[in-house]
């Protein structure tokens, strides 16, 4: 799942109210009983809300939103308040946001509607960094920093929208902004046709809005999955989706890289998952394992869960919360005729999380690859099963998973994902990490 807090001080800063005749103003009491919702929905869903040691950060945010919800406010404004819950539950499958933002953003683009012109990189330190044009089309500026925005400094911008982001840790949260940093200031600030830019050694410079989709929403097979050979026997399967409409097709896609890999004699295989959101499990334990398990694994070890309604059973009741050792283990296929028994790398990076995380929990645990990136962003204790529930009067998205899964290997000193072998990686230039690892084995091939 492709995914995508700190109340204001002020409502001041808050988008102003629409004009009269637009969305209509959401009452205070309307506004308190959304609150309440997403609370009641937190205590019959989640099994450890505080699972991210952020209990208390959540019990604060809470009472911060309900001290602000005292003036009617718009959709938008009431995503922009409720939306501050996210970084105080630091996990990326629990947040408020925006419903459908796929028909959203292709209704707004077909009705002549403009967005941020750029695809951009977001530090947790609120710098700002333009990576390619909006849809990942070539700009001239790819890689410079961007200091201003219509008159404001970038930092501030991106600052406020940083209190608004979700995900595991500071880092994770700039790189899911960084993913969709067109959405949020879309809703906080408005579309407008234009924008100036203020460029670190360009100056101010105007700059159209874009029209173009952009590249969070471009789940076309082609741009998700990508398999190359490349020199010195290397090959690199690109798989920035764990799902896909057609399952089967995905399943055939692996197949036909494994057979061109074996006929190409590669003894090395890179799986690039850095951008890889998650999706479906099955995926990966269909379509990749039975090419690398060299022995029987597992995803997890053990679990919490939460019995919520339409799961409970007379072995497990309605509103208990379970916690068991997990006993399915998946058995290596031995005879796979296109078993890979090279060395395997898997890159993991700003947006590998979920049901990717969980596979490189498994590539890594088993000794089936060697993780390789730059550092961890996402938790290695992952939620799912998440739940989507509509609150009732802004009609805003809340998510909320039903479940803690621990990684195979049992829990770990380090809770984020951690490379095996740490290389610099720009998202300005994704080739990069690629080179500079294979430029590694072969050093190490050499000794």
């Amino acid at each position: 799942m492709r995914l995508t807090v700190f109340l204001l001080l002020s409502l001041l800063s808050l988008p102003a109210p629409p004009a009269v005749g637009q969305t209509p103003l959401l009452s205070a009491a309307q506004l308190g009983e959304d609150l309440a919702e997403i609370q009641s929905h937190m205590a019959l869903i989640h099994p450890d809300p505080g699972f991210a040691g952020q209990g208390g950060d959540i019990a604060q945010a809470m009472a911060r939103v309900g001290e602000q919800l005292t003036v009617p406010l718009s959709r938008e404004q009431a995503w922009a308040a409720f939306a501050t819950l996210n970084p105080a539950f630091a996990d990326a499958h629990m947040q408020v946001t925006v419903p459908d933002v796929m028909g959203q953003t292709r209704a707004h683009l077909d009705a002549g509607g403009k967005l941020f012109p750029f695809e951009v990189v977001v530090e947790p330190d609120a710098t700002l960094r333009i990576r390619s044009a909006l849809g990942g089309g070539s700009t001239a500026y790819a890689g410079a920093a961007i200091t201003r925005i219509n008159g404001q400094p970038a930092q501030q911008v991106v600052r406020t929208l940083l209190a608004r982001a979700a995900g595991d840790s500071e880092g994770f949260r700039a790189n899911h902004l960084s993913w969709r940093m067109w959405l949020p200031y879309w809703k906080m600030f408005g579309a407008p046709p234009s924008f100036q830019i203020e460029i670190a050694g360009k100056g101010l410079v105007q700059v159209a809005a874009s029209g173009a989709l952009p590249e969070a929403l471009k789940e076309d097979f082609e741009h998700l999955f990508r398999f190359d050979i490349l020199p010195g026997g290397a090959a690199l399967l690109t798989v920035s989706a764990f799902m896909a409409e057609d399952p089967r097709r995905f399943l055939a896609f692996t197949r036909a890289a494994f057979a061109r890999m074996q006929a190409s004699g590669a003894t090395v295989l890179i799986i690039d998952v850095r951008q890889n959101g998650g999706g479906d499990d099955a995926l990966w334990k269909e379509g990749i394992l039975p090419y690398l398990a060299s022995k029987p694994y597992r995803h997890t070890s053990s679990y919490i869960k939460k019995v919520i309604a339409g799961r409970d059973s007379a072995a497990e009741a309605l509103g208990s919360v379970v916690r068991a050792d997990h006993h399915k283990w998946h058995p290596p296929e031995l005879a796979n005729p296109l078993r890979f028994t090279g060395q395997t790398y898997v890159l993991v990076g700003r947006m590998t999380y979920s049901s990717a995380v969980l596979f490189a929990n498994v590539m890594q645990d088993f000794g089936f690859g060697k993780l390789v990136g730059e550092r961890g962003y996402a938790r290695t204790r992952q939620s799912g099963g998440t739940q989507v529930r509509t609150l009732p009067h802004s009609g805003l998205t809340l998510v909320v998973p039903r479940m803690v899964l621990e990684r195979p290997a049992g829990p770990q000193a380090q809770p984020l994902l951690a490379p095996d072998i740490v290389l610099p990686d720009d998202p300005v230039n994704r080739r990069g990490l690629i080179d500079a690892l294979l430029a590694w084995h072969h050093r190490q091939a050499a000794q």
